[in-house]
């Protein structure tokens, strides 16, 4: 397995054709996913990217497999956010569960171009500024301090939304769902759908989410081939964890916590780079006993549920 161009475009090539047949093979038809499916296509996925990170490891060497898996878990991880806020879209939008799949699968295409253009020129420019790596780091504990105290659920405002308002202003939208489509044509005017609006602010939400995983994974490795391939595998087995968890997300409440000491952590390896040497297995580590021990204690003590209750009289 060599960094090579070729070898970026065949593996571009190998991935857009498990998407195209997960789209128009698999999932031709749109259809409630259950959890038996769910399971399965994640452990589909799961299994696919532990044979590419074997690959990695018996060509490109023991470091190389190691900062693929690390990078791997760090962006699995921090996906868990984003799963949660995609359900809150989809529960504001009242969007039908048969149609969930397909806003996922063309927002996770949207994430992974813009993801290869934040490797690329944040590689760049690592690889160029040296100083920038302490700028990387302080940013990593900073968003680690601040994801740990802003609150274990994150807001969603699409009203507030720009892009959405952007839309709202010079796209007319109809106000139903149009059977699944993105754009309807009425009265030879085209219009966009529910859907399209709520597909936007997957995406939007997706940038937001990358400025802090991408900086995380970039820190575990400076390899682009290494960082761009473990984004890859994470987001591509995003659907179908977001069907297997959807009923167990809100159990995970100390995960928040568990992601913003990963950052922190992270953030530290790297001001330190430079005079202390922290062994990759020794990252991998501490990322995955971190998220266990958050796993764990969620299950061990989970959250109470709030109740209505009427005041009483004094």
């Amino acid at each position: 397995m060599e960094n090579t161009p070729a070898f970026w475009v065949g593996f571009n090539v190998f991935v857009l054709a498990m998407l195209m047949l997960d789209l128009l093979v698999f999932n031709r038809k749109a259809h409630v996913v259950k959890m038996r499916e769910a399971l399965g296509w994640s452990a589909f996925w799961i299994a696919l990217s532990l044979t590419f990170n074997y690959l990695v490891y018996r060509t490109m060497g023991q470091q190389a497999g190691l900062e693929f898996l690390t990078g791997y878990l760090i962006e699995k991880s921090l996906s868990v956010d984003n799963l949660f806020v995609f359900l809150l879209i989809f529960s504001y939008f009242k969007v039908p569960q048969q149609y969930q799949h397909k806003i996922l699968f063309w927002g996770i295409i949207g994430a992974l171009l813009l993801r290869a253009i934040f490797i690329l020129v944040g590689a760049a420019l690592l690889a160029k500024f040296h100083i920038l790596l302490y700028a990387l780091g302080a940013f990593l504990i900073y968003t680690g301090i601040k994801m740990a105290t802003s609150g274990s659920e994150p807001e969603i405002d699409p009203d507030n939304n720009p892009v959405v308002k952007f839309l709202s202003r010079y796209i007319p939208i109809t106000s139903k769902i149009e059977d699944g489509r993105f754009f309807v044509r009425k009265e030879n005017l085209l219009f966009a759908t529910p859907l399209f609006v709520v597909l936007v602010m997957v995406e939007t939400t997706d940038v937001v989410f990358a400025a802090d995983s991408i900086p995380a994974i970039l820190a575990v490795s400076r390899d682009t081939f290494i960082v761009y391939t473990s984004n890859v595998f994470a987001l591509l087995g995003l659907r179908a964890l977001y069907f297997a968890l959807e009923g167990l997300m809100r159990l995970f409440h100390y995960l928040h916590y568990g992601l913003s000491l990963i950052l922190i952590f992270i953030g530290f390896k790297l001001l330190v780079t430079d005079y202390l040497h922290i062994p990759m297995a020794l990252s991998l580590g501490v990322v995955g006993f971190i998220l266990a021990v958050s796993v764990v204690v969620s299950l061990l003590f989970p959250k109470k549920e709030e109740e209505d209750t009427l005041p009483l009289p004094k």
